[in-house]
């Protein structure tokens, strides 16, 4: 028992003694720097020399010291002395060391070891000494060290077998640390601190020429050259370079490097914060070609140095607010081009649409990039699927077609690499080989915007009003969800900028919520996965373990879900809904009208937590205990309840009334007993569901119960449907496990459902106090027209009740006017990109393509196979006759498709996913559903006849399924 208990102590507390950040404290109380966030963010003992000085790093030898001699003392208390216990707490140590305290851990083995096995420790030092002084090669020590210390110890206790496994796991461990982590010995000795500067210029020995087959920090290095290495890294072919960090001497490398006529090289600068994605620096800074001798060399890299500080390079950086760095060098074999040029992977200058834009000539990529020479320009479109790409051209020149394709695949292929950041990439062909020269973002196109869930939770054009009062709340929250996991690591995050309108239409911020994520240790498509079941990639092991504390915090408040939403729904929400509807409106003056509408604000910042929360508890318990649609009822989110109850109504109404006009139903309800009975529930259900509208979360959109004539119109359709085939709940049949693990999603769903109604009843009450008001100003005259006050903001408003002036309402109708005509411009855009490059972009290009014979791929969403005639309905005015046999193609679902959704035989949407409101009904009443289909409200054609399968995702056109 004492030594499950050693085991338990020692894999807990040794990696919470690691984790200790004992040298950061120490730096940060005698100078003031904080390491996590200088230099290369290491919290080590040579950081500590490096930017605290002598005291500091002599504080945090010891403070190591400590922690390894500790490490060792736990396990002689529960273990022999001696035994491989001792080196098992050296690797928990370790581990906790790196992975949350971001140190590689070398001072807490090198003491714990003398402490462990003083024999093995002196041995080992004294090699290490003895090769450092004569060698003067620091990585050869350091990786030496880790070869000789295992094999020490097995000559040394050939019988102890455990130690001997636990030692080699030991400097296995270090090894694959020193692979992953930055060195701040190969930081410029012209930045240290002065007080160990001599110190660490002898510790740093004559280090090895760095080469790009090195993992780079762009940190030390510059981005070009770290980007350079990490593509080699991956296998892409980059020419062979080696780098000169700032402030290094360059004789060592100018002794190694043998350039000559027949082997020439290119200089060329590879400055820190060049090629990222604050600032290109194109064309700032030099590139020498054509360098055939050692004097050349020499003087190529002073000039490359210098073109740091041209004044035009100063002040480009100024403009920007980039801060003066340094200038490394980057030398590279020169590549004999046959053909060179440039590729954008998306088009810079109309910023929208596909293409892979190339320029191309013969000879040298200098003339492409020089600006001198006119290239040939080709469009390139590349198409992949899991089973098929392929690439259509457009543009002729000198240049081979199968060449140009191979650099569209290229350019695509490293955007997907960074995440879907446009890549600006500098290529040469030598007549054998594709070289990729250079890659770097394309500042101009960033941030990415996307429509992808934005479409879904926040539908349709938007009011300036609804977004005034939309954006805040869902930036605001979902900004204390990242800060609760990320905690001090979401220091300079603006989470305000995690949405914007384009055209009137939502967008989400994907570089912002990517660089959120990646933060927390989490894929950058999370979000996207949890809400739509997207493919997700591998996160990052450090970055998850760094933000365990966080994400421990966030999975507490994700399984205190239920608990919280039960005591706020009694507490706050109920009461809040009680006091907000049982107020007249009627008579009250605009004061006490906005102090109502802070009151709603404030209820509706928390129902904001619970509506985005909900969601995503429920779809994350989903996919871990794989629970199928089918087998959830979400009979409590409102849509789905009063289509029920809806449904439950007409099969009654039609017992009545077998056989009559639609246009009569109503009045032939009047006259009889029974038909009474009906209209009266209809009353009741109409006063129940009275706060659902059109666009749930668009405030500007009339409720039911201000127009029912949507529910009338679905209660008419229903009453003349036959009964619809209902698809009963997938019952599981694999006993009381799967049942349990069904029951725990179940009640997230619920959670939701319940959630979605007490939000759309906060919004509705939010919508007829701010209709209210408009009736006030239309009284006085502020106001002109009904309908005017969603054009304006909440702060405007605020202003305006609280100083009604002529100075303040002056240019009060200009300002309504304008935004309507906007509003109005922008409702006419019938395609809107899915994706936006940049914080200005240009109006929607019109999609051109033939698309025959494709099958569009997107998400399932309902079961089922369907064919039929393609009708594309884009708003909901003017709804078109629609039956069974009507294939309906929507840009977007919400409550307000019902009516058309219940009539039609599948269902095709541009936005949404498994757990939209399309999909919701779509399963409700048994109809065919594919979610996510991009572009669907342009490529499929008005009576075009398709096949569309909801299990699979799949809608299927062909040549001879052609409009009529």
């Amino acid at each position: 028992m004492r030594e499950l208990w050693g085991a338990l102590v020692i894999f807990i507390v040794c990696p919470l003694l690691g984790a200790l950040p004992l040298i950061a404290w120490i730096t940060y109380a005698l100078k003031g720097r904080h390491l996590a966030q200088i230099g290369t963010r290491n919290v080590s003992v040579s950081a500590a020399f490096y930017h605290g000085g002598t005291l500091a790093g002599i504080l945090a030898v010891l403070s190591e010291a400590l922690k390894g001699i500790g490490a060792v003392s736990i396990a002689r208390a529960f273990f022999p002395e001696g035994s491989f216990w001792e080196l098992l707490a050296l690797i928990a140590l370790v581990l906790g060391r790196y992975l949350i305290a971001r140190g590689a851990g070398t001072t807490n083995v090198v003491w714990g070891l003398f402490v462990h096995d003083p024999l093995v420790a002196i041995f080992v030092g004294l090699l290490a000494i003895i090769n450092f002084t004569l060698l003067r090669s620091r990585n050869l020590v350091k990786y030496g060290v880790l070869f000789v210390f295992p094999l020490f110890v097995i000559l040394l206790h050939a019988e102890d077998f455990p130690r001997i496994i636990a030692a080699v796991a030991l400097a296995g461990l270090l090894w694959w640390i020193y692979k992953r982590i930055p060195d701040d010995m190969n930081l410029s000795t012209q930045e240290v601190d002065s007080e160990s500067q001599a110190v660490f210029e002898y510790l740093r020995g004559d280090r090895a020429i760095l080469t790009l087959d090195d993992e780079l920090d762009g940190a030390i290095v510059g981005q070009k050259a770290a980007t350079l290495s990490q593509i080699k890294r991956w296998g892409y072919q980059v020419p062979k370079g080696w780098v000169l960090v700032p402030g290094d001497e360059p004789e060592k490398l100018l002794d190694f490097l043998q350039p000559s006529d027949l082997s020439p090289l290119v200089v060329r600068s590879s400055a820190i914060g060049e090629d990222s994605e604050q600032a290109s620096a194109a064309g700032q800074y030099l590139t020498i070609l054509q360098v055939t001798s050692h004097e050349q060399l020499k003087q190529a890299i002073v000039q490359v140095r210098e073109s740091y500080n041209y004044p035009a390079a100063i002040q480009y950086r100024r403009d920007r607010s980039l801060p003066d760095a340094a200038m490394a060098v980057l030398i590279q074999q020169q590549v004999q081009s046959a053909y060179s040029g440039v590729a954008f992977s998306r088009d810079p200058i109309t910023q929208q649409g596909d293409a892979v834009i190339i320029e191309a000539l013969p000879g040298s990529p200098t003339q492409v990039v020089s600006g001198r020479v006119t290239p040939e320009q080709y469009r390139a479109f590349v198409v992949e699927s899991d089973n098929l790409s392929s690439v259509k051209l457009e543009g002729t020149g000198r240049v081979p077609q199968a060449l140009i394709k191979q650099v569209a695949y290229l350019a695509r292929r490293m955007e997907k690499r960074y995440l879907g950041v446009p890549q600006d990439i500098e290529w040469s062909y030598d007549g054998q080989t594709l070289w990729l020269l250079q890659a770097r973002p394309i500042t101009t196109l960033l941030p990415i915007w996307t429509r992808k869930i934005a479409a879904e939770v926040i539908p349709g054009v938007v009011h300036p009003l609804t977004w005034s009062i939309n954006r805040p709340l869902t930036c605001g929250v979902w900004g204390d969800i990242f800060s609760i996991v990320l905690g001090d690591r979401a220091i300079g995050l603006d989470f305000t900028e995690t949405a914007t309108l384009h055209y009137s239409r939502a967008y989400f911020n994907a570089s912002l919520l990517g660089e959120i994520f990646l933060r927390m240790g989490l894929p950058p498509e999370s979000l996207e996965f949890l809400t739509r079941g997207a493919k997700i990639s591998k996160p990052p092991l450090q970055s998850t373990w760094q933000n365990l504390p966080g994400l421990w915090k966030l999975l507490q408040q994700e399984l205190n879900l239920e608990k919280d939403f039960k005591q706020d729904y009694q507490k706050v929400f109920i009461p809040g809904l009680s006091q907000l509807a049982n107020a007249a409106t009627d008579e009250l003056e605009p004061d006490e009208l906005f102090t109502r509408i802070d009151f709603n604000l404030e209820l509706m910042r928390r129902g904001t937590y619970y509506s985005i929360l909900a969601p995503l508890s429920a779809a994350i318990r989903q996919a871990l205990f794989r629970v199928k649609d089918e087998q959830i009822d979400n009979s409590i989110t409102p849509e789905v309840a009063a289509l029920r109850s809806l449904r439950a109504l007409a099969s009654d109404a039609k017992q009545v009334l077998p056989e009559c006009e639609p246009e009569q139903v109503f009045d032939k309800l009047t006259q009889t007993p029974e038909g009474e009975k009906i209209l009266y529930e209809f009353s009741e259900l109409l006063q129940d569901y009275g706060y659902l509208s059109d666009v749930g979360t668009n405030i500007a959109i009339p409720t039911w119960k201000e127009d029912p004539q949507p529910i009338k119109q679905l209660f008419v359709q229903l009453i003349q449907l036959s009964e619809p085939e209902k698809t009963d709940l997938e019952l599981s049949k694999n006993g009381t496990s799967r049942k349990r693990k069904r029951g725990v999603v179940q009640r997230r769903v619920d959670i939701k459902g319940r959630v979605t109604e007490v939000y759309s009843r906060l919004l509705a009450e939010l919508r007829w106090n701010f209709v209210a008001l408009e009736q006030v100003f239309l009284k006085n005259g502020l106001l002109k027209q009904t309908g005017d006050i969603f054009f304006l903001e909440l702060e405007e408003l605020r202003h305006l009740v609280a100083d009604a002036s002529r100075e303040l309402s002056g240019n009060l109708q200009e300002k309504i006017k304008f935004r309507r005509s906007q509003f109005q411009q922008d409702s006419q855009i019938e395609q809107v990109p899915l994706v936006v490059y940049g914080n200005i972009p240009p109006h929607p290009a019109d999609a051109v393509g033939n698309y025959s014979d494709q099958i569009l791929q997107g998400i399932p969403a309902s079961h089922g196979q369907a064919e039929g005639r393609i009708k594309v309905v884009r708003n909901l005015q003017n709804l078109p006759e629609i039956d069974k046999d009507t294939i309906l193609v929507v840009p977007y679902t919400d409550s307000g498709w019902a009516p058309l959704l219940v009539r039609a035989g599948g269902l095709v949407a541009e936005a949404g996913g498994r757990l939209s409101h399309g999909a919701i009904v779509a399963r409700e009443y048994g109809i065919p559903a594919v979610m996510d289909v991009k572009g669907a409200t342009w490529i499929l054609q008005d009576g075009q006849r398709v096949r569309i399968d909801g299990s699979r995702g799949i809608v299927e056109l062909s040549n001879d399924l052609r409009p009529e």
